[in-house]
């Protein structure tokens, strides 16, 4: 099958959205771009499905350059038979294909080779081949003593290691074991006597044996951390019947045959010597990698989720990075961000300046006219909300959130940190993060590896390259999905824009900063280094407001200008009319495939334009939930079982939801609570009740409220 045919399947879309796909990929064009401004050619494919084109495409790539290592290393031993390599070429994983070269992969000097190289082989294969003749078992042996392999002892062992070795590197017997066992093997995990769990951290794995199929990817993660941290043994389990099968499949003994009891004494070496120990291996890796892959997709999904959250606008900010010793660190924000006061407050122990921090917080709030305040989640966060909950009730319109600060002092020492705010201290940096964080979770986030936004599950246990492209990706999906501001985006952002990268982010910063703001998307080809296939993967995705091409402030990529403006003299409108009036001459417009033809674009092209005319870049993420802005704090001792809440979705895992109901702790919802099909995502608004509440280890559990 061709690469378009075997992605189409595996995705499940057409071959030629596949094909041209690739071929839009292998020209050099982004997964962004290719979403968004090609979707004649891809029949509309989303972005994440051209994402996964790509994923894919890459992996299958890397395949085919193993299949052809292997091949070549093969042919170079004279070995490479037209069979063989067309069940090379036939092999679709890499697993299938390690199998195969197995036999022929160099291997250091082992029992087998040794026998191998005393001439041994012949004697092997008349094992593995159980000959019924006239021959004994002496006559058959003694062939074979020579002064090198003096005994019959020594002829007949080396022989059954050669077999064990066939036996342990043939394709068909390794892909069995390794299918029986994850079918029907079970995994058992007991505690290392003298270990040290001090928290009981891996208590239910202490005596766990399950079978291998029911295991869920968070615990198989938990075990292998438990393995690692010397706390836990694990072992794979195979039954007889499943050992035994996967090697009489390809060598059966022959009770007739006088070499019976050689071949049954060589399949018994083979499997407890070299194919237990390599299968169990094999098991781990694959359920491992699984249980990764799992991981990396539901962390993927939690960061597209809370970088995707709406901003809350037009709010000036009163941010506080809560704490005990070193203080409270406050700064005053507005609405654009910028900077208007910092300092610290020590209203907690030891301290205990209580109505010293009161006092200075109403008079930062009266003085610049703040509406919102913004709490970290971190030490000190619910001693904290109580203080500001206070303030709230001398202030008719002022509010409070709980803002997760996962990664905010990544970013305070961070060498970005230090060229957005040179003159403040680090501590304090962290407070305006959090600030920003809630005018524009997007813009700041992006400034923080992915890995340290605190939305995942056992992030640092799985595979750090694969996670770490999953989530540039997830990264650069969502910044084009929302659109940049090209006069005010940091280097950060910009590095995630189609086509743009770190270097080039900051050389049109640095021009930004020397030449004045931009006027129009077009000026964006006078930045050193930005030539013309960077700026048409880029362009679409700039905004430019008020420039002297109103075009620019919307979705539109300049390729399309001369349509869009076709469009709008055709109906006379202006991009500043009221929706309504867009709408309403829109609807004079001949039929889309009519229309298009008349343009000469395509008929995706033209619905996009005609919806960027109707709400000039319209920012996606204003048709999610708003975050649930309080005035009252609540405390666990105020919650009763049965109790009915509103709450907000903190990360989402295998085994449930983490709810923000308002207390210190987060709920858990159960995955069994919402109904089935029900797919929760960082940032959404819930309603949930108090199942039960555990004060002495500080545990609610909630129950899904059916929506009215």
């Amino acid at each position: 099958m061709s690469e378009a045919s075997k992605l189409a399947q595996a995705l499940n879309v057409r071959t030629n959205q596949v094909q041209a796909t690739i071929s839009l990929l292998d020209d050099g064009n982004t997964v962004p771009f290719i979403a968004r401004y090609r979707k004649e050619a891809t029949g509309g494919l989303s972005d994440e499905q051209v994402a996964n084109v790509a994923t894919e495409l890459q992996k299958l790539r890397s395949l085919n350059e193993r299949r052809e290592t292997i091949k070549k290393a093969i042919a170079e031993q004279g070995k490479l038979s037209d069979k063989l390599a067309k069940v090379i070429d036939s092999a679709e994983t890499l697993t299938d294909l390690n199998d195969l070269y197995a036999p022929y992969k160099k291997k250091r000097e082992t029992r087998g080779s040794k026998a191998r190289a005393l001439g041994l082989l012949p004697l092997a294969i008349q094992i593995l081949k159980q000959p019924v003749d006239s021959r004994t078992y002496n006559q058959i042996g003694g062939e074979f003593i020579r002064p090198k392999t003096p005994t019959s002892a020594h002829v007949w062992q080396g022989a059954r290691d050669v077999v064990a070795e066939i036996l342990s590197d043939n394709a068909r017997v390794r892909a069995t074991f390794r299918r029986r066992a994850l079918q029907n093997g079970t995994i058992s995990v007991s505690k290392i006597d003298d270990a040290q769990d001090d928290r009981a951290t891996y208590q239910l794995y202490y005596d766990f044996n399950v079978p291998i199929h029911t295991l869920r990817p968070h615990q198989i993660l938990a075990i292998n951390r438990g393995e690692q941290e010397k706390i836990l043994r694990v072992k794979v389990e195979v039954n007889e019947h499943d050992k035994l099968l996967a090697i009489r499949q390809v060598a059966r003994a022959n009770p007739k045959s006088v070499l019976h009891d050689e071949l049954e004494q060589a399949s018994a070496d083979a499997l407890k010597r070299l194919i237990l120990p390599t299968m169990e291996r094999d098991v781990r890796r694959e359920l491992t990698e699984s249980a990764e892959t799992h991981a990396i997709e539901v962390f993927a999904k939690n960061v597209r989720d809370l970088l995707t959250q709406p901003p809350v606008a037009n709010h000036t900010i009163l941010a506080i990075d809560p704490g005990f010793r070193t203080g409270c660190k406050v700064a005053a924000i507005d609405p654009t961000g910028k900077v208007l006061a910092t300092g610290t407050i020590y209203p907690h122990p030891p301290q205990n300046k209580r109505d010293d921090a009161l006092k200075r917080l109403m008079l930062a709030i009266r003085r610049y006219d703040v509406t919102l305040i913004a709490i970290g989640n971190g030490t000190a966060s619910r001693e904290t909300e109580q203080l500001v909950a206070e303030l709230t009730r001398s202030f008719d319109e002022l509010q409070y959130l709980i803002v997760n600060e996962a990664g905010a002092s990544v970013y305070s020492a961070s060498q970005l940190a230090r060229q957005e705010l040179p003159d403040m201290d680090v501590s304090m940096r962290g407070a305006v993060s959090i600030g920003r964080r809630v005018q524009d979770p997007l813009a700041e986030l992006v400034k923080i590896d992915p890995k340290s936004i605190g939305v995942g599950l056992y992030q640092h246990d799985v595979n750090q390259k694969q996670l770490s492209e999953s989530l540039d990706q997830v990264v650069e999906l969502v910044v084009n999905r929302v659109g940049v501001d090209l006069n005010t985006a940091s280097p950060a952002l910009l590095t995630y824009v189609s086509g743009i990268g770190p270097k080039l982010a900051e050389k049109i910063v640095a021009f930004r900063e020397e030449k004045g703001a931009f006027e129009n998307r077009s000026r964006l080809q006078k930045v050193g280094g930005l030539g013309r296939k960077t700026f048409e993967q880029a362009a679409g995705f700039l905004r430019v407001r008020d420039g002297n091409n109103p075009l620019d402030a919307t979705a539109i990529h300049p390729e399309s200008y001369a349509a869009a403006r076709k469009v709008m003299e055709k109906v006379s409108i202006n991009l500043d009319d009221s929706e309504g009036e867009k709408r309403q001459k829109l609807s004079q417009l001949p039929a889309t495939k009519t229309l298009a033809k008349e343009l000469g674009i395509g008929e995706p092209t033209l619905r996009d334009i005609l919806d960027q005319i109707v709400q000039p870049g319209r920012d996606p993420r204003e048709e999610l939930d708003a975050p649930i802005l309080r005035s009252d704090v609540l405390n666990m001792e105020d919650l009763q079982v049965g109790q009915v809440l509103q709450g907000t979705v903190r990360n989402v895992v295998d085994f449930g939801a983490f709810i923000d109901i308002g207390v210190k702790r987060d709920g858990l919802l159960h995955r069994s609570e919402p109904p089935r099909g029900t797919e929760l995502a960082v940032g959404q608004l819930v309603t949930v009740a108090i199942k039960s509440i555990d004060k002495t280890r500080n545990r609610i559990s909630l129950a899904w409220v059916r929506e009215s």
